[in-house]
């Protein structure tokens, strides 16, 4: 009989424990499970690694150039090879990662913020101005993206602060009808109610109580923006709107190495290489946290 009773009160501590678990640590525990997000993880902690650790994991420096090494393939000296101005290729590529997560973060900080702040208030007041914040929303969504923060750029000028200036605002159609829909969702709800009845003001209930709530669907739709706007600034340095050289810039690297195509393979191919890698850890990622922040999946 003691037996007995020791398990059963073993199974009580393991029930209340796990009721008191946190809920991000049971959407961790279920993102751990998923091997092709943890796979991307590792991928983009590496480059978040190389990103900081830049000027230790270099083997030469940013811009460092020998006449005498133009066009190298890859070799023991050079891994990647060497450009036409004889410079590392896996140097630039290892700098590069610094400038395209830099935008990407960015970029994806000023959409999510702008286009949450917009969806929010849509949401939480409705009425007249739902409709003019939408309507605004839905005249900015009937401009691809790319062509976009293209208009930008054009408006602007090159370079790495219009890039993530162009780029989050070309992305703050979709945050914005994310967060309006979460909101229209939550705004019923009775802790709003107890919030509003104990005197709270419309700010703190929409920043204290309501985004909170619906941080899933922002934080999924944020990993993968990370990847769209990595993208977006790789296609606009492509055309020569974004980062310019000599800064080593993915996008750029490969549209300068295009012309060598035919001859000299590897000036293209490794920065090529670096962005779809990227892009797809990101998107591994933002399955697996779509997966893990699935509340139709917790037991």
């Amino acid at each position: 009989m003691s037996k007995i009773k020791t398990s059963n009160n073993q199974e009580e501590v393991k029930a209340v424990s796990k009721k008191k678990r946190s809920p991000w640590v049971e959407v961790w525990r279920r993102l751990r499970q998923n091997k092709s997000a943890m796979f991307g993880l590792a991928i983009i902690g590496l480059l978040v690694f190389c990103a900081i650790f830049a000027d230790l994991i270099a083997p030469y420096g940013i811009d460092d150039q020998d006449l005498r090494a133009r066009f190298i393939t890859p070799s023991r000296d050079y891994l990647f090879g060497t450009d036409n101005f004889g410079r590392d290729i896996l140097s630039r590529i290892i700098y590069g990662s610094r400038v395209s997560l830099q935008v990407g973060f960015i970029a994806v900080g000023i959409s999510a913020l702008t286009g949450g702040a917009l969806g929010a208030i849509a949401g939480f007041y409705g009425g007249r101005l739902d409709n003019v914040i939408m309507r605004f929303v839905d005249i900015l969504l009937a401009i691809p993206g790319i062509l976009l923060a293209i208009s930008i750029v054009s408006a602007l000028g090159p370079g790495l602060q219009n890039v993530m200036i162009a780029v989050g605002i070309g992305s703050i159609p979709s945050y914005a009808r994310i967060v309006r829909a979460s909101v229209l969702s939550l705004r019923d709800q009775e802790f709003v109610e107890a919030a509003k009845a104990v005197g709270a003001n419309d700010f703190r209930i929409i920043s204290k109580h309501i985004i909170p709530n619906s941080m899933a669907p922002i934080i999924v739709q944020a990993t993968l923006g990370v990847a769209g706007a990595i993208l977006s600034a790789a296609g606009l340095s492509f055309i020569g709107l974004g980062i310019q050289p000599p800064t080593p810039e993915w996008g750029s690297m490969l549209s300068s190495g295009r012309q060598y195509l035919r001859d000299y393979w590897h000036i293209a191919t490794f920065p090529g290489l670096a962005i779809m890698i990227t892009i797809f850890a990101l998107n591994l990622l933002g399955d697996g946290l779509r997966d893990a922040l699935d509340p139709r999946l917790k037991s």
